[in-house]
């Protein structure tokens, strides 16, 4: 047994890593041929200190994430709902992680008091993300803060693609029309600016994830497929992509968007933009409420320039659900509710079955990671370092993790306190002003572990010290 160490006087210096009840990142991803028992088995890592690690976990996200988490040995608090700034407030610095989807705002007042210097409550070691975007979380401040921010790049991208689809063919019917005519008791069948996709231009911006399944579902029903991105991309099947924006909207029968929100993208589609589109043509927003300036399509859109809009992302969006999509939210909310030929969803792009439980898995496990080996593999605001797991043949080795501020001679710093010691392996990277070092150290007794937090800890450049034994 490690005896229990000695506390640190420092109020960013923690150690955390319960027993982790499967196998290893590395071991997981070898080549399924190979016999489990040829395989050096992964050491059990224990916490040197904050041994019960507490997560809070909101907007009811999958049950099977929140199982993962417990079966780690992690408490975990689960609400199905987002939590207000002043709950988080008053919750967050009782929690070791937090995970969150679109709703919930961590902002640089959450991120610092869940950090801020206290003998009694836990600090914040990281952030996961239950979606794709990002945009929810102040980035920067938690880089600095040393806490990583893990997201789901890829599960739900599927999920929007077929949305999309469906948003394609039903405003070139005006079913969705139709169908709300139908339920007041009217019949109106009709032909009248009604079309096929087949032979249509799909104009899709930002060719990545999303976008380009989009771009293989509109080509199996025989759309032409256009592109706009910043970068040059490799098409998949006859797509083609354009140089300018300009140049897709102004080809484009329906343009559907699929960008991050970035300075640059903010009401990228405003009233110069909409004037370029094709006059009958439609806007399919799935990607940042704010990239699409409303107010500009709502004249586009009541001048009978363009002839339909479907929109699942909006500027400002109610925290909960019920009948809060109004005025007071959007001051031109009802406005837009009343334009026909217009599909207005609350955010449910990745709202499926399906998504929901890989992103469950992919955020928990990046996560687990992080808190049981000091990963950041995938962390959309860190150094992305990840090392090979120590074996349970070697006893005595346990594993830095020190967050510091990216400026010269940290590393001669760093391995002036571990030279005593033999440094199986070592990986550093940095991230703008941050950076991050991973080190595993062979033949550490109790009383060196203590040691070695106290002494990194107190370096000049110390932002985040954890060791995992």
């Amino acid at each position: 047994m490690v005896p229990q160490p000695i506390p640190i006087p420092s109020p960013r210096v923690v150690a955390a890593s319960p027993s982790p009840s499967s196998q290893s990142p590395f071991l997981r991803h070898r080549d399924s041929l190979v016999a489990l028992d040829t395989i050096r088995q992964p050491k059990v890592l224990h916490p040197a200190d904050n041994e019960d690690l507490r997560l809070l976990i909101l907007e009811n996200i999958s049950q099977e994430a929140v199982s993962y988490f417990r079966s780690q040995g992690f408490h975990v608090d689960h609400h199905t709902t987002a939590f207000s700034e002043a709950e988080l407030l008053e919750k967050i610095p009782h929690y070791h992680a937090v995970g969150i989807r679109s709703k919930t705002r961590i902002t640089e007042k959450i991120i610092k008091a869940a950090t801020k210097a206290c003998t009694v409550h836990p600090a914040l070691l990281v952030i996961g993300c239950f979606c794709i975007g990002t945009n929810q979380v102040d980035l920067i401040t938690a880089a600095k803060a040393g806490i990583p921010v893990f997201n789901s790049p890829f599960s739900n991208s599927r999920s929007v693609a077929e949305l999309v689809v469906s948003e394609i063919i039903a405003l070139s019917r005006q079913w969705c029309q139709r169908s709300h005519e139908m339920h007041a008791g009217l019949w109106n069948k009709q032909s009248k600016g009604c079309w096929e996709v087949r032979g249509k231009t799909l104009g899709i911006v930002g060719y990545g994830h999303i976008g380009s399944q989009l771009s293989v579902l509109a080509e199996a029903f025989g759309m032409r497929v256009i592109f706009y991105d910043v970068i040059n991309i490799m098409p998949l099947g006859s797509a083609r992509q354009v140089e300018t924006l300009p140049a897709l909207l102004a080809e484009a029968d329906f343009v559907s968007l699929h960008v991050p929100e970035l300075p640059e993208t903010i009401n990228m589609i405003s009233k110069q933009e909409l004037e370029q589109m094709k006059e009958g043509s439609y806007l399919i927003n799935n990607a940042r409420g704010r990239v699409v300036d409303i107010p500009a399509l709502i004249d586009a859109l009541t001048s009978k320039h363009l002839a339909g809009a479907a929109l699942d992302v909006y500027p400002a969006e109610p925290a909960s659900n019920g009948p809060s999509f109004d005025d007071q939210i959007n001051s031109w909310a009802t406005t837009l509710r009343n334009i026909p030929n217009v599909i207005l969803t609350p955010h449910i792009g990745g709202s499926t079955e399906e998504a929901q439980r890989m992103i469950g898995e992919e955020v928990s496990q990046a996560v687990t990671r992080y808190l049981n080996y000091g990963s950041t593999h995938g962390a959309v605001n860190f150094p992305e370092i990840d090392l090979r797991a120590i074996t349970a043949e070697q006893g005595n080795n346990i594993r830095v993790c020190h967050v510091h501020s990216n400026q010269p001679g940290v590393l001669r710093q760093v391995n002036d306190v571990l030279s005593p010691y033999n440094v199986e392996k070592q990986y550093s990277d940095s991230k703008g002003d941050i950076a991050y070092l991973l080190a595993d150290i062979a033949d550490v007794s109790p009383r060196d572990v203590n040691k070695i937090r106290e002494a990194l800890s107190h370096t000049r450049t110390n932002i985040l010290t954890r060791l995992l034994v």
